[in-house]
């Protein structure tokens, strides 16, 4: 069973929004760059009798949207040439008056600027949502950014997203509505994992029966905090923790310069046969399940931090740094009492205290270890399911309007 479908309208009578045709804008339909929640808030918009159209370049992921409901408007939204950008603005204001759009959404900012140029033209109501962070950055790219803010409303993917907007942009504070993502609990749940596929994960990643994992599942890139993890790892070791294997699971995306530091730390450390760099992991259900604690030490704020949300969804206990959105995805002491704890959170960059923390892990009793997956796997259930940010969503088109 799905929890997606025809759950985003509980009231009698139909949808505010039935028969409205809400317009998502973004570069390309695909998996990155917010292309599986384009086409979440499509199949919730068609479940309530709107049309739901989607203006995009195209991209794989266009016949999972037909599919679903949706209706792909071709349109060259991916250009970030400001000269083809200053015509697309004509073009998607003639777009919205021959469709009959009643609401823009764009997700990226090349394509949000063609929208806030359109929509104004046309007095259409517009949506943004904000992904990312931004720290340090130059007034040009700033302003550039700034279009993220100019929504009627915008839309955040966490409490610290949204702190983090009305610090830069502090006009839009008034406008902003927190939107956490949903992740797809019919796969992120244990027991729709066979063991099957956990075993072929040990097999490949060269895990013995006995060994537990502590899983780091996340691109080659010096923010998500592997140097910290090894430290950490050889700290245990050289305390005597036996029988523990640490992956690295994610893709070097052309960061070669990092893996040689990652590798050459590991070497340093004489932990080669313990810390192990796995590349890509194509089943991460499989692979949280596997995991006996999963580490998110980043070392920069995360706008989110989804692993840490999808390992919860699994069940599987986690240790986060403290910075960022992570800190409020878990609870944990001093928020929390112990007894409501559904993970860690330790200081970023602190390898004594990540080690520490995942000691404490990985010597958790069976029923103590119970306890707080049960507890983690409910708080992934009521925080992180697609129904509610698809509902979440289509109230926010309806406030804007007047549905």
């Amino acid at each position: 069973m799905t929890d997606r479908v025809n759950t985003a309208w509980s009231g009698r009578g139909p949808h505010p929004l039935a028969g409205r045709t809400i317009l998502q804008i973004v570069p390309h339909l695909d998996r990155g760059g917010g292309g599986s929640a384009t086409i979440e808030i499509a199949e919730a918009l068609a479940s309530v009798g709107a049309r739901a159209a989607v203006a995009c370049a195209g991209g794989r992921l266009v016949p999972e949207l037909q599919a679903k409901g949706g209706v792909w408007l071709p349109f060259p939204a991916q250009t970030k040439n400001p000269l083809a950008m200053a015509l697309n603005q004509r073009k998607l204001a003639e777009l919205i008056w021959r469709e009959g759009v009643a609401l823009v959404h764009a997700r990226s900012r090349a394509p949000a600027w063609v929208a806030y140029g359109a929509t104004r033209r046309t007095r259409t109501p517009f949506v943004t949502t904000f992904l990312g962070v931004e720290s340090g950055l130059g007034a040009f790219k700033r302003n550039y950014n700034a279009v993220m803010a100019k929504g009627d409303i915008v839309i955040a993917n966490s409490a610290f997203t949204a702190r983090h907007i009305a610090e830069l942009y502090p006009a839009a504070a008034a406008r902003i509505r927190i939107v956490e993502p949903g992740i797809a609990l019919n796969q992120f749940n244990p027991s729709m994992v066979d063991s099957g596929r956990v075993l072929s994960l040990r097999r490949a990643w060269n895990v013995t029966t006995e060994e537990r994992i502590v899983l780091l599942p996340a691109r080659l890139s010096p923010r998500k905090g592997h140097l910290v993890l090894i430290e950490a790892a050889r700290l245990l070791t050289a305390a005597g923790l036996i029988g523990v294997k640490f992956i690295l699971a994610g893709e070097e995306q052309g960061r070669g310069a990092y893996v040689k530091e990652i590798d050459a730390a590991i070497a340093k450390a004489g932990l080669g046969s313990l810390v192990v760099r796995t590349g890509h992991c194509d089943d991460m259900p499989a692979a949280l399940l596997a995991a006996a604690v999963v580490a998110v030490p980043s070392t920069e704020p995360e706008a989110l931090g989804r692993v840490a949300a999808e390992a919860q969804a699994m069940g599987t206990p986690v240790v986060v740094s403290d910075i960022g959105a992570l800190g409020d995805i878990i609870a944990a002491p001093p928020d929390v009492e112990l007894a409501a704890r559904t993970g860690w959170c330790v200081p970023p960059g602190d390898a004594r205290a990540l080690a520490a923390a995942l000691y404490d892990v990985l010597t958790l009793g069976a029923s103590a270890r119970e306890g707080l997956s049960q507890r983690a796997r409910s708080r992934g259930l009521a925080r992180f399911s697609i129904t509610r940010m698809q509902a979440e969503t289509l109230a926010a088109y309806s406030a804007l309007t007047g549905a």
